[in-house]
């Protein structure tokens, strides 16, 4: 099923029930002119063929990587999918969150307009223990930002780490490059990985590398000094400035040929930022051909291989307790 909403200051978005996705999001330029700025597909059929990438869904149940697909939780281990290389990445490959159908509201109101999508996720989908209740409500506020709000319960101990996986272009999707967008990201470290993108534990200074954001600059800037494992691109862990648990400014983005600017705020302990390496050449939403390094990715998170990892924040949900948790995306223009 699909949602057309329009929000109060007059940015317009398109939800599909498959994955809870965001499918269009419309925003004006320096001059007003509207541009769909997300990556995606013209249906539901498309979202379900193998061209997708994650394009705009809700992903998890563990968003990002899961070392071995393995993790022991109260003296339990668990296997999951291997669908990444050895590891397990974005909830698994057959009923994760971005595969299945939710059930969509719309709703509009004095916070503004948009949808409610629930799911109920059973115990052992995916691997994963316990039933798993998951909300998640997309809103075009007045302010011009798209807010998403996270909220989910269980009934046993589980990991739980949900994000949104659009793929942003400011100057309109299907335009070839975002290398010349400007980004700063509030972060002072990362984590560093191993070869399969899996955290070595450590939590490193983002000084002299480039992953340094903290003025802003073009993504372009510093890919090529990606070397070995990493010379596709940006596909890392940021772990972001401030308390968690707090709604906070922790990236941005801005677009010189169009103007188009984009905050990213979250109260969660990291962010992923992706610079669609793998993007191939899929013909997709209006006939639109999505290349390599054709658009970026915010995706605000816990850390990957959390479950594995003590010393990270935790992302263990246990009865009783509530997941909850908000990001948004607020558009701007530049002159």
């Amino acid at each position: 099923m699909e949602f057309q909403v329009t929000g109060p200051s007059g940015m317009r978005a398109k939800f599909v029930s498959r994955g809870a996705t965001l499918a269009e999001l419309w925003v004006p330029d320096r001059d007003g002119a509207m541009a769909d700025v997300v990556l995606g597909f013209d249906n539901e059929a498309g979202y379900a063929s193998s061209d997708n990438q994650h394009f705009g869904c809700t992903t998890g149940r563990f968003a990002n990587r899961i070392a071995l697909g393995k993790f022991s939780l109260d003296g339990k281990d668990y296997q999951l999918a291997i669908n990444n290389g050895v590891n397990h990445l974005h909830g698994g490959s057959q009923r994760d969150l971005s595969r299945v159908e939710w059930q969509g509201e719309p709703f509009a109101g004095a916070e503004g307009n948009g949808v409610i999508f629930r799911y109920v996720s059973p115990d052992g989908e995916e691997g994963y223990p316990g039933k798993l209740d998951i909300q998640v409500t997309y809103t075009l506020t007045p302010g011009n930002a798209l807010k998403i709000d996270y909220v989910a319960t269980t009934d046993q101990a589980t990991p739980v780490n949900l994000t949104n996986h659009s793929y942003f272009n400011l100057s309109g999707h299907g335009t070839p490059s975002v290398l010349d967008h400007e980004v700063w990201i509030g972060a002072e470290r990362y984590t560093p990985k191993d070869a399969g993108a899996i955290p070595t534990g450590e939590i490193a200074p983002v000084e002299g590398t480039p992953l340094d954001f903290r003025t802003r600059r073009r993504i372009g800037d510093r890919i090529g000094d990606f070397t070995g494992h990493e010379a596709d691109g940006y596909d890392h862990n940021w772990v972001l400035n401030g308390p968690i648990g707090v709604m906070k400014m922790v990236a941005t983005a801005y677009d010189p040929a169009s103007g188009r600017t984009m905050h990213v705020h979250t109260d969660q302990p990291g962010m992923q930022m992706y610079t669609a390496n793998f993007v191939w050449g899929q013909t997709c939403k209006a006939g639109q051909v999505y290349r390599k390094h054709s658009a970026v990715c915010f995706e605000t998170q816990h850390f990957p291989d959390s479950p594995n990892k003590p010393q990270f924040p935790s992302c263990i949900v246990r009865p009783g307790e509530e997941y909850r948790y908000s990001c948004a995306y607020e558009f701007g223009v530049e002159a």
